[in-house]
């Protein structure tokens, strides 16, 4: 008997619990309606019946924006304390919901910045203002920035504080600042071994070609003076002598005018391309007959550039163009140029454009399409020395003549059916040291 009522008792006593797991569940779904804006009214049973209770302190839409946002979201009293925080500024300070209500807001700001935070606060309630300061969670810092303005509800003025956390943001600043250091790290080793490359280059020619003008000096003496009689053999010799000499002399020159172009003392002026073009078919006319061809030239503008560098431009794409000309059929090369829009070989023509694409086409042997980058690589060759003479230096000096002066160089072609080089150079001065352009 005395077993049946403490078993009594027990179920009782469970059933209590879970009624009041029920009413404590309730509780919370009810709390948790109210902050996420589900309900603006709630009827209570009281002594004197049924009251209900209106909730006049957040529109519902409001209140779902400010605990679904991303950002930290405070709301003050005059004196700093907090009335309100959604749920991401407690993840924030790493404090439950309800520990956070009613404590000093200037308690989460780290000591370094809570002067800061003070002129914040006191500005605010004359003027919006925003501050970066970082906030503190135990040994945890974050960098947020406060977003303050003056609130005027029915209960009064208030403070809202929008706290953006700039972690990531500070993540891709220092990265980026590293990034730059190390850049500028790089650029200035980068000019002091150019410097050192360029000396290098220019004293090492200079040397180089003193003992190649003595090997080019006897050994056309000894053409002239013994070359009746040495055997076949040693006059076949000799000529290989003279004929590396003369290789080696135009190798030097090339890589000594490829090293000059790393400086920046050279001056832009306002050239006119048709009279250099004209200066320079003057200088080819006999290369221009022994190969027979046709150059067609259009008319072309004026532009600021460095004189001496764009004559080597075309000097290079010229002698290109003839050096490569079809054995078989008359050689044509055509020079022209039209103003353009944008820095694109696709821009469309614009007579009042910022840049001038020039063309250089030909009807000579070609290339391979896919070897058009790799033309343009220092001693890079597409033919043997025995078959087209050259240094494979032309084209990389042409390139870098065109990136000197902001422009773009690229070239098309198949085999057999000439190749074409398009320049695009800006139409206008836009060097540091050129002049305006009227």
């Amino acid at each position: 008997m005395k077993t049946d009522s403490v078993t009594r008792l027990n179920e009782d006593l469970q059933a209590e619990i879970e009624e009041l797991k029920l009413q404590l569940q309730e509780a919370h779904e009810t709390i948790e309606a109210i902050r996420t804006g589900q309900v603006d009214a709630l009827v209570v049973e009281g002594t004197n019946g049924h009251q209900l209770y209106t909730l006049r302190s957040a529109d519902q839409a409001f209140r779902v924006f400010i605990e679904k946002m991303t950002e930290g979201a405070v709301t003050l009293n005059s004196k700093g304390s907090i009335l309100y925080c959604n749920s991401q500024f407690a993840s924030l300070v790493k404090m439950p919901l309800s520990n956070v209500i009613s404590l000093p807001f200037h308690q989460f700001i780290a000591p370094e910045n809570v002067d800061d935070y003070q002129a914040l606060f006191e500005r605010c309630w004359t003027q919006d203002c925003k501050g970066e300061v970082l906030l503190t969670a135990g040994d945890h810092f974050t960098p947020v920035q406060l977003s303050l303005t003056k609130l005027a509800l029915e209960e009064g003025v208030s403070l809202s504080i929008i706290l953006t956390d700039l972690t990531a943001q500070k993540k891709v600043q220092q990265q980026l600042s590293s990034n730059n250091k190390q850049l500028a790290e790089i650029n200035h080793a980068l000019e002091l071994s150019n410097h050192d490359l360029q000396q290098f280059a220019s004293v090492a020619s200079h040397d180089l070609q003193e003992p190649l003008r003595k090997i080019q000096l006897f050994s056309n003496l000894l053409n002239d003076r013994g070359g009746a009689q040495l055997t076949p053999e040693s006059k076949k010799y000799l000529e290989k002598i003279i004929y590396s000499a003369g290789r080696m002399k135009a190798l030097i020159i090339d890589v000594l005018n490829y090293s000059k172009l790393s400086a920046n003392d050279n001056p832009f002026e306002c050239i006119d391309l048709n009279v250099l073009i004209k200066e320079l078919l003057d200088d080819f006319d006999l290369f221009i007959a022994e190969k027979k061809a046709v150059i067609n030239v259009g008319e072309l503008p004026c532009l600021y550039v460095n004189r001496g560098q764009i004559r080597q431009m075309f000097q290079n794409l010229l002698s290109n163009s003839l050096k490569f000309a079809g054995k078989e059929k008359t050689s044509i090369i055509d020079i022209t140029a039209k103003l353009v829009r944008d820095k694109s070989f696709d821009s469309e023509e614009d007579p009042e454009g910022a840049f001038c694409l020039l063309t250089i086409s030909d009807n000579g042997i070609g290339f391979d399409e896919k070897y058009a980058a790799k033309i343009f690589s220092l001693f890079e060759r597409l033919h043997s020395k025995e078959t087209y003479e050259g240094t494979g230096i032309g084209l990389a000096i042409t390139k870098k003549i065109v990136e000197k002066h902001n422009g773009l160089i690229a070239a098309h072609s198949k085999e057999g059916e000439g190749a074409r080089f398009l320049i695009l150079l800006p139409a206008h001065s836009n060097h540091p040291g050129g002049p305006a352009v009227a």
